[in-house]
């Protein structure tokens, strides 16, 4: 008896076997939590009607951790959420530093070697680490020269400089987080962030998803975001799959959506794609990113990117 599988071209064989790999990368399910069964993977109609689930994340180090992650029906989007406690002195905020001296003006020249986001978790200790600033060139590479376009500010160092026309996160010396215009940023201003990233444009503003963020960004892609509340003392780290079976991207309104849902006043879109990513240390000691990064439209495949935020706990 000749068996069916004969009479199905090799080539449609292959097809097959891409699709699964990509159905079942797109659907993976990582825990932060100690056991599987106690993640808690919430679905939700449309971003509007999330109501976040925030579950404890690593808590026997730090009580200023908290985990969520959902999924959305309409657009189908999947999404993974990091609430942090900016106050919590069992926590610090860590941005990718530039070894070397600074120039005369006290500023480095905006150049950092690349990374993948797990690397960086890794380097810096990190409990949890996000994307940030545009960068150029692009590539999977790491240790490459990257040209970050936008602040960055690493303990009180400026390792690159405002962009006149994005806006950008900032930790200042009182331990406040604020969504910011890079551009409106004084020298004297300056001198008073302690850490500082760049995106690209705030999407959420006083509670309200920006004007620009419907007409500006309608394209779908993957999104890392970043969020605070109205008093600076909580921070909202945000991504988004994209370019998946699972999850086909989102909007810049939707993830202004998305971060005030989570519970954000003020949102900045960071750069996303393929170097969108957000990698947690587990319980087991590895680190991973927990969505599905897509560089080159490989699902799993992380990019090299420039500078990037971590959580990491405060060993002072």
């Amino acid at each position: 008896m000749v068996k069916v599988y004969h009479k199905i071209p090799h080539g449609l064989w292959v097809g097959i076997y891409v699709f699964l790999i990509l159905l079942s990368v797109s659907c993976r399910t990582l825990s932060p939590l100690t056991t599987p069964s106690e993640t808690i993977l919430t679905k939700f109609a449309t971003p509007e009607a999330i109501l976040p689930q925030w579950q404890p994340f690593a808590p026997s180090l730090s009580p200023g951790l908290a985990y969520f992650e959902g999924t959305i029906q309409k657009p189908k989007l999947r999404f993974w959420a990091l609430q942090v406690d900016v106050t919590e002195p069992t926590l610090r905020i860590v941005v990718s530093e530039k070894e070397g001296p600074p120039r005369g003006d006290g500023t480095m020249d905006g150049v950092i070697p690349s990374t993948k986001i797990t690397s960086f978790v890794r380097r810096y200790d990190c409990l949890a680490g996000i994307n940030t600033n545009p960068f150029s060139p692009v590539s999977g590479k790491e240790g490459e020269d990257r040209t970050i376009v936008g602040i960055t500010v690493s303990q009180g160092t400026i390792v690159a400089l405002p962009h006149p026309h994005f806006d950008g996160l900032v930790f200042y010396d009182d331990g406040k987080a604020a969504i910011v215009n890079q551009a409106a940023l004084t020298e004297e201003q300056l001198r008073t962030i302690r850490n500082g990233v760049g995106g690209f444009y705030a999407v959420l503003r006083d509670g309200a998803v920006l004007e620009g963020a419907f007409t500006r960004g309608n394209a779908r892609h993957p999104r890392s975001g970043v969020g605070v509340s109205a008093d600076g003392d909580v921070l909202y780290l945000l991504v988004i799959d994209g370019r998946q079976l699972g999850s086909i991207g989102a909007t810049e309104a939707e993830v202004g959506v998305i971060l005030q849902r989570l519970g954000a006043v003020d949102g900045l879109n960071l750069d996303g794609g393929g170097s969108t990513a957000l990698a947690l240390k587990f319980p087991d000691g590895k680190v991973r990113a927990v969505n599905t990064p897509i560089h080159k439209l490989i699902p799993g495949r992380e990019r090299g990117v420039a500078t990037c935020l971590g959580i990491a706990l405060n060993h002072e």
